[in-house]
């Protein structure tokens, strides 16, 4: 008799893996659109690198607000 897979049960680890992978990769994805964004902006508009350095860090505060809901839910 072979064993049938469990399914994940609603607190496990993979769960929680996959919750936290998300949000990782949706950090670094945003940041790399903020910078690519801000350095074709700034050569479009002929500004020094002002855009570059404030889309990423506008885009660092929401995500950071995000995992701040996201880890502070009440279950």
């Amino acid at each position: 008799m072979s064993k049938q897979p469990q399914p994940n049960k609603p607190g496990s680890n993979k769960e929680f893996f996959i919750k936290y992978a998300s949000l990782g990769s949706q950090l670094l994805a945003a940041l790399g659109i903020g910078v690519f964004g801000g350095l074709q902006l700034d050569k479009w508009l002929h500004i020094s690198p002002l855009f570059a350095c404030v889309l990423p860090l506008l885009i660092l505060t929401g995500i950071f607000y995000k995992l701040f809901r996201e880890t502070s839910r009440k279950k």
